[in-house]
């Protein structure tokens, strides 16, 4: 029985792959508890393929070891001892991976489902800026927290863009043919794209349980991957948003050209379909509403160039009276400001505050990625500018600045007004 790996102590099995078995086990140095990753002995077998096999057990070492993201697994640590390969990796207690709630019988709500492949979409964007492409993304490889927070694993045959791929990348006809991207069924040049496809197959499965192109066998699955249409969404699923449906169509063309180009661009489009209040006011010219914010109170100081930059990188969204903008305990973290008419903040049901014109709410969120500490209501019809952190990644980086210059501006005003609140001034 393995009880111990260099420094690491050996505690019990929690699951195996193909390329290993995986245990949960404790780093004594920096008392945490760790997982251990401990290579197939069937794939260690000498010769070329021992070498090759080794080669792909650490280019996971190497793809995951330059990745640094909330959304994709630690990998800490990698060795060998008695001629056993491991990894150490970040633990996910109580984990589970997607592949539970790809069932049909299983499925998470819609908004659930949306959420967790936004949070792919935007680590995927973080690993393809980095250089590497996962190759291998599908349900088994996202490993999900208790809270379903999302952790992206397996980087063994990932592809890194600028190091000796002869020593690191494992070549030829590699990944899981069910999330195969056309050109990596035909061993075609591959782009970060073959990633967001694969990830269109299991957000496919997530909605649905059913796999886009059915397939029986991996000869008819390659044929209707290559040259059919999936399965229409709305056959399984009449009940989606059209906006949804075109999202999956277009994560599923079978042209790179046609998808989209970078999970950016997917992150921002789902965050259009998570979190929106109403229909925007599409009636409004682009020119009006720059005269309509140009002199509101958050934008003070801005020169006019960063103020179209963020003009279009936001959303503006209606609120009819009485309807609630953001509720307490919500897991969201978009920043609201006021375009035109009042709400009024309140906690518990205490009233905390009332807002105007100019004047903005959803900082805390936003700042810290939390969940929301206070409800919001329209007082009457209200217009506001809705701003994510998905969307302001788009804009420059002096844009991104003035900002958060701004942020922090209403931030301290919020803070001094509630100060103000609590400990009223004594008179002389």
């Amino acid at each position: 029985m393995l009880t111990k790996l260099g420094k690491y102590e050996i505690r019990h099995e929690i699951g195996r792959g193909s390329m290993g078995v995986v245990y949960a086990a404790y780093d004594p140095d920096v008392q945490r508890a760790v997982a251990v990753k401990v290579a197939s002995a069937e794939g260690l077998t000498g010769g070329d393929l021992n070498e090759r096999f080794r080669k792909m057990f650490f280019n996971e070492a190497q793809a995951g070891g330059m990745l640094r993201h909330p959304a994709i697994l630690d990998i800490f640590d990698a060795g060998v001892d008695d001629e056993k390969c491991y990894l150490v990796m970040e633990l996910i207690p109580n984990g589970d991976t997607l592949r539970t709630f790809c069932r049909a019988d299983n499925l998470l709500p819609m908004n659930q489902a949306v959420e967790i492949i936004f949070q792919c979409a935007k680590a995927l964007d973080y690993a393809h800026r980095q250089g590497v492409i996962h190759r291998d993304i599908k349900p088994s490889n996202i490993l999900l927290t208790p809270e379903l927070a999302v952790k992206i694993a397996d980087f063994s045959i990932a592809h890194i863009n600028h190091v000796d791929l002869s020593q690191t990348l494992a070549m030829g006809f590699v990944g899981s043919p069910r999330y195969m991207s056309p050109e990596q069924l035909q061993e075609d040049p591959i782009t970060h794209q073959t990633d967001l496809y694969a990830l269109g197959v299991v957000f496919y499965e997530l909605l649905t349980g059913r796999h886009p192109f059915g397939g029986e066998s991996f000869s008819n699955l390659m044929y209707r991957v290559l040259n059919e249409p999936p399965t229409p969404l709305e056959y399984y699923r009449p009940d989606l948003p059209p906006m949804l449906v075109s999202i999956v169509s277009r994560c599923l063309e079978k042209l790179p050209a046609r998808r989209y180009r970078m999970g950016i661009d997917l992150a921002t489009d789902l965050s259009v379909a998570f979190t929106h209040l109403a229909r925007p006011p599409e009636d409004i010219p682009m020119r009006d509403k720059f005269e309509r914010i140009k002199d509101l109170a958050f934008f003070r100081g801005f020169p006019d160039v960063e103020i179209w930059e963020l003009l279009r990188a936001s959303l503006w969204r209606n609120a009819v009276a009485g309807a609630t903008i953001i509720e307490e305990g919500q897991d969201d973290d978009t920043f609201f400001i006021i375009v035109s008419g009042t709400v009024t903040v309140t906690k518990r049901g205490h009233v905390l505050a009332q807002l105007a014109a100019g004047e903005c709410f959803g900082e805390m969120s936003y700042f810290n990625k939390a969940k929301r500490i206070a409800t919001v209501t329209a007082d009457a019809a209200v217009i506001l500018m809705r701003v994510d952190a998905t969307r302001i990644e788009q804009v420059s980086l002096e844009g991104q600045l003035r900002f958060s210059r701004g942020f922090l501006r209403a931030l301290s005003e919020r803070l001094t007004k509630t100060i103000e609140m609590a400990v009223p001034l004594r008179s002389p």
